[in-house]
């Protein structure tokens, strides 16, 4: 069975790329919130349930 891997090429790729990839992992639910981001993340709530639910029973005359 012949070795058809190139190994002269760059072994680097777009994952690595711009990360430090000996920081320590973290997720998005992991990091550090404020009080007015969870105040922005509610106000969004509100304005979509009223958007999703409050227009269509609005136009149906519920």
């Amino acid at each position: 069975m012949a070795d058809d891997t190139d190994d002269t090429a760059d072994h680097d790729s777009g994952a690595d790329v711009g990360h430090d990839l000996g920081a320590e992992r973290t997720t998005a639910p992991m990091s550090d919130y404020s009080s007015r981001a969870v105040g922005i993340g509610f106000l969004v709530l509100i304005v979509g349930t009223a958007i999703s639910f409050g227009i269509p029973l609005a136009t149906t005359g519920l």
